[in-house]
């Protein structure tokens, strides 16, 4: 019995399919079966009911995972209190709301990278409805979105929100919501949601929303003067020194962006748990030399 049988045992089980455990740990599916069917036989007991659908622990099993479990947390224990994390290595996936990608996100990969030098990272920007989606299918490892995320298998860290401000084109004075269209966020997120309300609320069916996922599309929008909207001060800076865009008040502002760097609790890992940390340190120092 080796200690990588075990920790395969483990993501097949939490994950219910050979295939997923697979892709968690960078191995063939072929590999993955191979460690269990092993360990099977040198235990000399099934570890799995195999039929449709996703996989069923045997009475076996449930006790094999508990053992299971108590050793994934030792070795963290480890490898936070013995090992170099310079030392560490392996894959660390992250997610990154486009707002997050737009402000502080390099800061953070390169703090991450200056403690963790050997782990290779795996970025997705999308939106958080997704990011969250992907972080219960254990698809990624950290998820820096707008949240929290309210499951109970979920620890969220807080990080500073954004204030929105409302901007136009230098070139166009129009500021009427009633006649010019207002771009937001992806319809599939809280901040658009939020507006469509608030606009119905004070304009009424004359109003005109155009959504997008893209920060920057949605700001060169404003720039040419097709539409008006609410977004951050500091994704709108260069639009702001180089004259293009001007910031209005339309009689109300949104509520700020609130996002959190959001993580599986279990099994612990304190490479993620560091890393949400890091991601509130450099967030913090960001907002601070903001001055939003």
């Amino acid at each position: 019995m080796t200690f990588d049988q075990i920790k395969t045992f483990l993501w097949v089980a939490r994950l219910g399919g050979f295939r997923k455990a697979a892709d968690r740990l960078n191995l063939s599916q072929p590999a993955v079966s191979t460690r269990i069917s092993n360990l099977e036989h040198e235990l000399r007991a099934p570890l799995f009911e195999r039929g449709s659908g996703e996989l069923v622990l045997t009475k076996h099993g449930m006790l094999l995972l508990s053992y299971a479990e108590q050793m994934l947390f030792v070795e963290e224990e480890i490898k936070q209190r013995v090992a170099n994390p310079s030392e560490a290595e392996g894959l660390f996936r992250v997610g990154a709301a486009e707002t997050i990608a737009q402000a502080w996100l390099p800061d953070f990969l390169k703090a991450f990278s200056e403690q963790y030098p050997r782990v290779n990272v795996d970025l997705t920007v999308d939106i958080s409805l997704n990011l969250r989606a992907e972080l219960l299918e254990r698809k990624l490892d950290l998820a820096l979105l707008m949240g929290p995320v309210s499951e109970y298998s979920v620890e969220n860290v807080t990080l500073p929100s954004f204030d929105l401000h409302w901007y136009r084109a230098t070139a166009n004075p129009q500021t009427d919501l009633g006649e010019i269209p207002v771009i937001s966020y992806s319809s599939k997120t809280r901040p658009h949601r939020e507006l469509m309300s608030e606009l119905s609320r004070r304009i009424g069916p004359k109003v005109r929303v155009y959504a997008s996922a893209s920060l920057s599309a949605s700001l060169k929008m404003i720039a040419a003067g097709i539409a008006v909207g609410p977004y951050p001060k500091a994704l709108a800076n260069n639009f702001l020194e180089t004259g293009q865009i001007v910031e209005f008040d339309p009689g109300f502002r949104p509520k700020p962006l609130s996002f959190t760097a959001s993580y599986l609790s279990e099994p612990r890992s304190f490479l993620i748990e560091n890393s949400a940390q890091i991601a509130r340190d450099v967030a913090v120092a960001w907002d601070n030399g903001q001055g939003q």
